[in-house]
Parts: structure tokens; C-alpha cells; sequence
């Protein structure tokens, strides 16, 4: 086995097989190989709507090796060390590999350790986790029979942070459906200040929870389930600004001056999200601050700061902006072009990324708002797209591109490099 390429890329996900395709397309004679260790390629997007009962699970996974590009070398084995003062990946299996230059696209792990109960919990008949298993939730969802239903996040940067809050809408639409809405709270339970950051989006959000008739909490974090007692405990991110009425309703309850504790009789939500190990235990990721632990590069070039044949994309780097595979769309050409003129001795390229990202917020089935904007959430819609359609309110060819526009480009398109 070869053990010296010119370009090596840890991950085989959306970010790694995205930037292999475009690089492989423009510059055919590049040595590229992709570490990574899994033999199934999910296109997790879906996965909002298999938890909603409306997608088959199955459709949403390929064999890896079908969207490895054609000229790109595949090593099925797991990065355990990066040394890059080296240039060298250490492997669980293969050995050692060395770069000319790397192209960190790791994706996120999942800590379920991060929230104390959490690993338990989800070994419960009522707790369950689109993330992690969207099949378990549309089964949660069809056996529910009432009480409290509480959606909620972590505090950490998650992956589609709006898919928390599509799941409770689609929940909400289910439990009208099935005749179980009245016998229902609906809870959704955020961190955040606000639903949504970009506030074109915000209040048709805003007029969606009212509707539903959703509480929302916001600056409430996760910190603790008591799956024995069906409780999850939240630490109150402003607590004394103002005073804590406790819902009646909610049998919600105050113990000690920051902790709320809400029980539930169905209870969903997303793991706290950390970049990988091998990732997290470099030398290549911020030290201090908000984005500790998360990959170093540079926001708009997407070259690592320190390390400059290092470049990152995806859901590992410490970027301002939302963790999409849209966002990743926009990523790849840029780490492409930078990195092809860094090979070929060229002038730097114009491309730059402006923090383009695009949540597809489902407020129900057949009814979805597309929400794309760009650093410092500004909206950033398609100029085309708005030009027939108003994507800040709920659309029936918003959700048609959801289930069916989407994950067609993805397949046939993105993974191949060709948008």
C-alpha cells in the first residue's frame, strides 16, 4: 500500500467526498486519498423526515465506495494522530501516511457523556435522538400517548442547528393528525436567545410556535436527565434577569436558584456535539475561547492558520455560521481553488467563503421556510429562487425541495462535484 500522497483528506462524509470530487475534476493527475473508516455514506438530511414517519430510512444510505470518486484512493481504516510538523496521519490499522498537504474533514462526534443521564436515557422507550437514530423517534412518536413532549438542544454547536425545531413542528402536525394534540404540551426547550438568529426567518417562526400553540423556552440548557424519573434538568443561562414563573401546566419546578427541572413523557433531542478525538487531541484546533476545540482555520480561506498546507471544511472548523451540508456546498470550491494555486505556484484565488449557509426549517408536513444566510446572520436567499418564491414563509415547493429536490442534487450532484 502506498503510504505517501500528494493530498491527503481525513473524512469521507459530505465534506470530504465534496472537495475530493472538485479537486479530482479540475486537476486529474493530483495523488488524492481519503481516510476514512466507515462503509456506509448517510445523507443525514433526510433523517428530520424518516423521525416524522414520511422517508424511508434505507434511501438515505449508500455504500461508501459508490461516492468515492473515480482516481481517488480510498484507505478504510480510522486516523488516531495527526502530526503535522510532520506531515504525517497516524492510522489504527494501516500505519503511518504522509502529505504533501491535508484537508481535515472529519465531521463531529457525538458526546453523550456531555449531558449527565444521557447515554441511559437513550436507551429508554421515551427518549429519542433524530441524530442518532431517526427510526427510534417516528417510533416514540406513534406510541406517545400524551403529557409533556420536550424537544430540545445542547449548548455546544450542533450540526443543522435548526433540526431540533423541525422535528417538534413535524411532531406537533403528527399529534393533530392522530387526535392526540389536546392531550399534549408541546416544549421546546433552547440555549439560544431567540428560535432563529436571522430575523427575516425569525418571526415566521415566531407566528409557526404560536399557532401550534409550542411553549418555548430560550436560554435554558441542557444539563442532566433523570431517565428514572422522566425528568430533564436545565440550567438557566440568564438566571435573576427576571423572575422564574414556573408552568402549571408543564409541572415545571425550580430547585436551587439556576435550575429549572420539566418532566416528559416523550423527550427528543440533539447530543452535545465535539470535533472528533483525533481532531480535539491536536495541535490544530483553537486553544481558548468560544471555538476551543474545533479546527483553526481561516474564515474565509479555509487554509489552517498555523499550518499552511492544511486546509479545513465541514462541520470540524471553528466557523461563525451554520453546520450544513449547504454551507459544505459553498466550502469545497473554495478549499479547491486555494489549494490548486498553492500546488501550482498560482496567484491566490478570488474565492473566498462568506459564510453561506441554508437550514430547510420544516413547519409541518408539506410546509417548509429556506433559510440561507451568510456571516453575522444575514440573510444571504438565492437570488433565483426568491424570484418566484418568498423562502421566509411556508411553502409546499419549499417541502417538495426538501423530500425529493435535495437529496437528488446530493447524490447526483454535489457528491460528484458538480455544483
Amino acid at each position: 500500500m502506498k503510504t505517501h500522497h500528494q493530498i491527503l483528506i481525513m473524512g469521507g462524509g459530505t465534506a470530504g467526498i465534496m472537495v475530493a470530487a472538485k479537486l479530482h475534476r479540475q486537476q486529474e493527475n493530483l495523488d488524492i486519498a481519503t481516510i476514512e473508516p466507515s462503509r456506509n455514506h448517510w445523507y443525514q438530511p433526510a433523517w428530520t423526515l424518516v423521525g416524522a414517519g414520511t422517508y424511508d430510512y434505507t434511501e438515505t444510505r449508500r455504500d461508501e465506495a459508490t461516492v468515492i470518486p473515480k482516481g481517488v484512493t480510498w484507505i478504510q481504516d480510522k486516523a488516531t494522530n495527526i502530526f503535522p510538523d510532520e506531515n504525517k496521519i497516524a492510522t489504527a490499522a494501516s500505519g503511518d501516511f504522509t502529505y504533501d498537504y491535508l484537508i481535515v474533514a472529519t465531521g463531529v462526534s457525538y458526546d453523550l457523556d456531555g449531558i449527565e443521564g444521557l447515554r441511559e436515557a437513550l436507551k429508554q422507550p421515551n427518549v429519542c435522538s433524530n441524530y442518532i437514530d431517526p427510526r427510534k423517534t417516528w417510533g416514540v412518536l406513534k406510541d406517545f400517548k400524551g403529557g409533556n413532549a420536550v424537544f430540545t438542544q445542547p449548548g455546544t454547536p450542533i450540526k443543522c442547528g435548526g433540526a431540533p425545531q423541525k422535528i417538534t413542528y413535524l411532531a406537533e402536525d403528527y399529534l393533530q393528525k392522530t387526535g392526540m394534540r389536546d392531550k399534549t404540551n408541546i416544549v421546546f426547550a433552547t440555549p439560544g436567545t431567540v428560535l432563529f438568529g436571522v430575523k427575516e426567518f425569525l418571526t415566521t417562526l415566531q407566528e409557526v410556535v404560536k399557532r401550534k400553540n409550542i411553549t418555548v423556552r430560550t436560554f435554558y440548557n441542557p444539563i442532566k436527565i433523570d431517565y428514572e424519573r422522566n425528568e430533564i434538568h436545565f440550567r438557566l443561562m440568564q438566571p435573576g434577569q427576571q423572575p422564574f414563573v414556573p408552568d402549571e401546566r408543564l409541572q415545571e419546578r425550580l430547585e436551587g436558584a439556576d435550575t429549572v427541572i420539566i418532566p416528559y413523557d416523550m423527550l427528543h433531542l440533539a447530543p452535545p456535539h465535539v470535533a472528533p478525538d483525533v481532531v480535539r487531541n491536536s495541535n490544530l484546533v483553537v486553544a481558548e475561547g468560544p471555538n476551543k476545540g474545533w479546527l483553526d482555520v481561516d474564515i474565509h480561506t479555509l487554509q489552517h492558520k498555523r499550518y499552511r498546507n492544511i486546509y479545513g471544511l465541514g462541520d470540524v472548523a471553528a466557523l461563525p455560521t451554520g453546520k450544513t451540508g449547504a454551507a459544505i456546498r459553498k466550502q469545497a470550491p473554495v478549499v479547491a481553488a486555494n489549494l490548486l494555486a498553492q500546488i501550482n505556484h498560482e496567484k491566490q484565488p478570488e474565492e473566498q467563503y462568506n459564510g453561506y449557509s441554508s437550514c430547510p426549517i420544516i413547519t409541518g408536513y408539506g410546509k417548509m421556510l429556506l433559510a440561507e444566510f451568510k456571516y453575522d446572520n444575514v440573510r444571504d436567499s438565492d437570488p433565483i429562487i426568491s424570484k418566484f418564491v418568498d423562502t421566509t414563509k411556508e411553502q409546499w415547493s419549499m417541502w417538495l425541495l426538501k423530500k425529493y429536490g435535495l437529496p437528488w442534487m446530493y447524490w447526483n450532484l454535489m457528491l460528484k462535484g458538480r455544483m
